[in-house]
């Protein structure tokens, strides 16, 4: 099977167990805007992330998504996010320390 054809089957299973994929993001003051592949557009204000919020503009804008969606990572400011924990409340999510 072509790499194409499994990515996409990949990607229509990830759809089909509604999994949260992101297709793009953007960032203005004091939010970041991702856009995912079923076409919602999400905001999530920057205080939720210390590392993107210290984050030049320049940097916030270096990322790439990973996982077909499922993950965006930051090589720079060594940061990453599930897409779908921008859903939960910051109280719910875990924390590690």
């Amino acid at each position: 099977m072509s790499t194409l054809k499994t990515k996409n089957k990949i990607v229509r299973q990830m759809e089909k167990e509604g999994i949260p994929l992101a297709e793009e993001v953007w960032f203005d003051k004091g939010y970041m805007y991702v856009k995912l592949k079923d076409g919602r557009i999400i905001g999530i204000p920057l205080d939720r992330f210390p590392k993107l919020k210290k984050a030049t503009p320049k940097q916030r804008e270096n990322y790439r998504l990973i996982g077909h969606g499922y993950g965006i990572h930051w090589e720079e400011l060594d940061e990453d996010i599930l897409v779908e924990t921008l859903f939960y409340p910051e109280d719910k999510l875990l924390k590690i320390r």
